[in-house]
């Protein structure tokens, strides 16, 4: 094969992407068709990553938001040197193959971030442009640049109809993320055909109006044209860059080439046989030329360009040892030596001390305690700081160039909000928390959702928890939140009873590294629980035994949150048959050993009442069909907090009826 042009390389991506969509039968050839010569002059070009490392700190960061098009990826990962062989790419979207129907960031190596949903990849890469630059504040120095790396995002019609990519698109501009890099697959077609009937913004102008650089009027197929728009984004040095990619879905096929039919669909033997014959691609399926794969020099490329960092960082790391240092341990996501004995330290006092605060104080109490230790918390809220109490003493906007940068103010932008919060994580040396409203989690719920499918370290703060926030009434208070975030697998949710176990909460969510948690505290004040010191390591356990019983409990009472007060009011009356379980974290603690499990809530004592100010049907499974929940499985009302809680069913007698109900059914 003579050598090849730019065209053939490209041509490489599009028929691996037919033959694997082809052969799974099932897949989206439309898009990689159609960015294939956009990718092309990206990777060979421009893109700076090394394919035998891909968790070398200073690259490039490559998001795919438009993620159905995955074979894009996969093609240029196969392509340019990454751990994904032909027989990966055989077996695109089967049973425990590398190459999922989307990218997964735990499945296929140099995939950043999972994305499919779509506009939320984008929003990741707007939490990865943002953490570069938190990251180049805190560690450059002159001449010695060790943070330096963009963020390039693929994005097509339907993110941009997405709501969060308003969002994000908005604080992107004014964080000024020069780094940023989005390309628009501007191809006018989604799954129900042509958009003209229902996507006729002026995009460019929406971009140009949230202060962002565009590029207008690029030919997505002509390199020398996608060449010149990146030169135009490169040279731009204060503000983020759209270019505007018009292309045409399926690109080289010759019957459904711009059509709807190409979008999620294989095209059939004979299309693709045409297919080849109009684009001169004369090999079999799954067939890559080395001429090809010798066009695609990533490789070498990409080590030259770690080994060069590497000597940069050595005499960095020689002119400032302390910063090297914490970079290096922030980068391998390393908690700093001694933060584990200070958050202990600091537990136990509060338990010494006693303090009756809302749980939201406690949270700000914790931040206030634990952020000084921790230069990689970086947090923020949705518009509510002084409601959430996210900020603390050391707070400084990211929206500055002071190198201690670490809080964001999102405004009104939940979904967005969450979603950035795991790009922070994803690109690496940040623990983001977030915050709004319980209630509306619903807004973020399916970023938070991403976050525990790809093992994102992000806190999820949520205050207001229950219908104990009062006045605002029931648009505002949460009622089926707790269980709808229970739900989520991989996703563990504290909702602490006081000070002491918020502060648990706040530990238990920075040491997880796998996952998110979602903390949810109180707008009320809660009473100070008293403990031993075993109780309060068994916090951590996420339930465990807050007042026993004389002997073998008769009745438990399970609560969470402001009711675990309740139930030690209401044990005090029952008598010392009684046993109340405190139970923060219901993941946590489906997650101990039989053993402890059965220590706290024994299988014998069937008389058990649990106590939550939320949907009662989450807790059949700890009191089961002879127990009893005082819940909440209406909407909530408008009027002062000590007026709901008994107009709810929420007193003392109530559950020492429920109680002593119990009890006599078991006679009976």
């Amino acid at each position: 094969m003579p050598t090849p042009t730019r065209r053939d390389l490209a041509n490489a991506i599009r028929f691996l992407a037919i033959d694997a969509v082809q052969a799974a039968n099932s897949g989206h050839p439309g898009m990689p068709m159609g960015m294939a010569d956009i990718a092309e002059v990206l990777w060979n070009d421009y893109l700076s990553h090394n394919p035998a490392n891909p968790t070398w700190f200073n690259r490039d960061r490559f998001v795919l938001s438009n993620g159905h098009g995955s074979m894009l990826q996969y093609a240029l990962l196969h392509l340019a040197g990454y751990d994904l062989s032909i027989d990966d790419l055989k077996n695109f979207r089967q049973l425990e193959s590398r190459t999922p129907g989307h990218p997964e960031n735990f499945m296929t190596p140099g995939v950043e971030t999972t994305t499919g949903p779509l506009g939320q990849g984008f929003a990741n890469a707007v939490g990865m442009a943002l953490a570069e630059k938190l990251l180049a504040q805190r560690f450059n120095r002159h001449e010695h640049e060790v943070v330096d790396h963009r963020t390039w995002v693929f994005m097509g019609d339907g993110c941009l109809m997405e709501g969060i990519s308003h969002e994000a698109a908005s604080l992107a501009g004014t964080w000024g993320l020069n780094k940023l890099v989005a390309f628009w697959d501007d191809n006018h077609i989604s799954i129900d055909g042509d958009t003209a009937g229902w996507f006729t913004d002026d995009t460019p102008a929406r971009f140009e109006a949230y202060g962002w650089n565009v590029v207008r009027g690029v030919d997505g197929h002509d390199a020398d044209s996608i060449k010149a728009a990146i030169e135009q984004a490169l040279a731009c040095t204060d503000r983020p860059t759209l270019v505007c990619c018009r292309t045409t879905i399926g690109y080289g096929s010759p019957n459904k080439a711009g059509k709807e039919s190409s979008h999620g669909a294989p095209l059939g033997l004979e299309e693709i046989a045409a297919c080849r014959t109009g684009l001169c691609w004369e090999h079999e399926p799954f067939q890559i030329p080395q001429a090809i794969y010798d066009g695609w020099r990533v490789g070498d490329v990409g080590k030259v360009r770690e080994d060069e960092w590497n000597r940069a960082f050595d005499r960095y790391a020689a002119r400032f040892p302390e910063l090297a240092a914490e970079l290096t341990r922030r980068s391998h996501a390393e908690l700093p030596d001694g933060f584990v004995a200070a958050a202990d330290a600091y537990i136990a006092k509060l338990q010494a001390d006693g303090p009756v605060v809302a749980s939201r104080k406690a949270s700000q109490m914790a931040i206030e305690a634990f952020a000084p230790l921790l230069p990689e918390l970086v947090g923020g809220s949705a518009d509510l700081a002084h409601s959430n109490l996210t900020l603390w003493k050391g707070s400084k906007s990211v929206n500055s160039t002071d190198p201690d940068a670490n809080y964001v103010y999102y405004g009104v932008r939940e979904f967005a909000m969450t979603a950035i919060s795991n790009g922070l994580n994803l690109h690496g040396g940040f623990i983001p928390y977030d915050a709004t409203f319980l209630v509306f989690s619903d807004y973020a719920r399916n970023a938070v959702r991403m976050s525990a499918l790809m093992g994102a370290h992000a806190i999820h703060v949520y205050t207001h928890d229950s219908i104990g926030l009062g006045e605002d009434g029931p648009t505002h208070q949460p009622i089926e939140h707790l269980a709808s975030l229970r739900y989520i697998p991989h996703n563990d949710v504290w909702r602490p009873c006081d000070a002491v176990e918020s502060a648990v909460s706040w530990r238990a969510a920075i040491q997880r590294k796998d996952g998110p948690s979602c903390l949810v505290f109180s707008r009320q004040n809660l009473d100070h629980q008293p403990r031993s010191e075993q109780q309060v390591a068994d916090i951590a356990r996420g339930g465990y035994v807050l007042k026993d019983s004389a002997g073998a409990p008769e009745t438990i009472l399970i609560a969470t949150g402001s009711e675990v007060g309740l139930a030690m009011q209401a044990a005090a009356q029952l008598g010392d048959g009684v046993r109340v379980v405190s139970m923060p974290s219901t993941d946590v603690f489906d997650r101990q050993d039989a053993a402890y499990r059965e220590s706290v809530l024994p299988r014998a004592c069937r008389r058990r009442v649990a106590i939550e100010a939320g949907v009662s049907g989450f807790w059949g499974k700890y009191v089961g069909l002879d127990g009893a929940v005082i819940g909440i499985d209406g909407f909530g009302a408008s009027a002062p907090a000590s007026q709901l809680f008994p107009h709810f069913g929420f007193t003392v007698e109530a559950v020492v009826e429920a109680a002593r109900a119990l009890g006599q059914a078991s006679a009976g």
